[in-house]
């Protein structure tokens, strides 16, 4: 499977840790994450409707941890 090429950081990323962060890639079938730091260790892919399943769990379970 061929992940998109056009990766970008995250929204959230700010100064500081802002360069700590997740970089992410789509295109109109397939989102890519990745880890900012280390880009080469490991791609996370979803198709475009189960990537919003995954952060609203995300979500949910940090909530869990407050």
């Amino acid at each position: 499977m061929d992940t998109p090429g056009n990766w970008r950081k995250s929204s959230y990323s700010g100064p500081g840790d802002g360069d700590s962060c997740v970089e992410i890639a789509n295109n109109s079938t397939l989102i890519a994450i990745h880890d900012s730091k280390d880009p080469n260790y490991g791609i996370l892919t979803f198709p475009t409707g189960a990537f919003t399943t995954f952060i609203e769990t995300v979500k949910a379970d940090a909530g869990h941890l407050h």
